[in-house]
């Protein structure tokens, strides 16, 4: 069979675009059971099932259930550093701005599907993989915290290393504030919630570079 016949359009669709349907179909069913059954009781059987598709189509595209539920991961993580970069782009150059449209883009962004809440609160603390993947995501977020800071501070007393230590600090430090707040453990609303952490971001950086310079 040559490679034309076996990869010739079906009912007017390209193969290749039909397989980007069925992946799309696998990651869509693949964050409905995450998000609402959680990665243990979600399986390659499950995943097809509500996909309507059968395991030869899953093998197509993933080695196992632990490859498709991180690439559901990745894709949502890209999406949401995606929503906050373009929330960012929308307000002027200054950094209380800054701050307050880039933690309201994140907590919209978590809070606009509750399957991403559960997985944040959830998911992450109980799973070593996704444990591991946290600390690639937040490595990925302190960075643009730190660029874009850089940006908007220009010349100041704080080194690359201490604004890269006070970026890595905060990032994880809201990581676990956050999904403590989507599970419910931490009984304040919304807008508390940005106010505070917009606050807290601005306390930090205002206060970075005069406490270096009293150390060095």
């Amino acid at each position: 069979m040559t490679s034309q016949h076996r990869t010739r359009p079906y009912r007017g669709v390209p193969a290749e675009e039909r397989r980007a349907q069925r992946r799309a179909a696998l990651m869509e069913a693949g964050l409905e059971l995450l998000g609402t059954r959680g990665w243990a009781a979600t399986t390659v059987r499950g995943v097809c099932s509500l996909a309507g598709l059968n395991d030869r189509y899953f093998y197509e595209n993933f080695a196992d259930r632990d490859t498709l539920l991180l690439a559901i991961v990745d894709e949502q993580a890209a999406l949401g550093t995606a929503r906050i970069l373009e929330a960012a782009e929308d307000v002027t150059a200054h950094l209380p701005e800054l701050a307050r449209a880039s933690v309201t883009a994140t907590v919209d962004f978590l809070t606009s599907d509750p399957r991403l809440a559960h997985v944040l609160g959830h998911e992450f603390p109980a799973n070593p993989l996704l444990q591991q993947r946290r600390g690639e995501i937040i490595e990925n977020l302190a960075t643009l915290f730190a660029k874009r800071t850089r940006y908007l501070l220009g010349e100041t007393p704080l080194s690359d290393t201490d604004l890269a230590l006070t970026s890595f600090t905060l990032t994880s430090g809201l990581w676990d504030l956050i999904a403590a707040w989507l599970r419910g453990d931490v009984p304040i609303d919304r807008d508390h919630l940005i106010d505070y952490t917009v606050a807290l971001l601005l306390t930090v950086t205002d206060l970075a570079a005069p406490l270096h310079k009293r150390l060095t």
